[in-house]
């Protein structure tokens, strides 16, 4: 199991600091209505690299190029 965290809070110092930025851009975009949660983010790495994913499908992760790449969990090839 992966770290997880709340959309829109600091990431868990075990975050890389690369991700940072493209996280906070996905939390920006997140809305909420009613009494709605706050999606939650989970961090696990795959092949040694970093990926971040929020329970609404968004995706932010380091590329085999080590740049960062945001997406759907649908859509993202590498």
């Amino acid at each position: 199991m992966g770290t997880r965290w709340d959309s829109g809070a600091e990431p868990p110092a075990s975050v890389p600091a690369l991700l940072h930025e493209q996280i906070a851009v996905v939390d920006a975009t997140v809305t909420l209505s009613g009494v709605q949660p706050k999606p939650r983010w989970t961090l696990t790495w795959l092949e040694g690299r970093p990926v971040a994913e929020l329970e609404t499908g968004a995706v932010v992760r380091q590329d085999r190029d080590g740049q960062v790449v945001v997406g759907h969990v649908d859509a993202l090839e590498d």
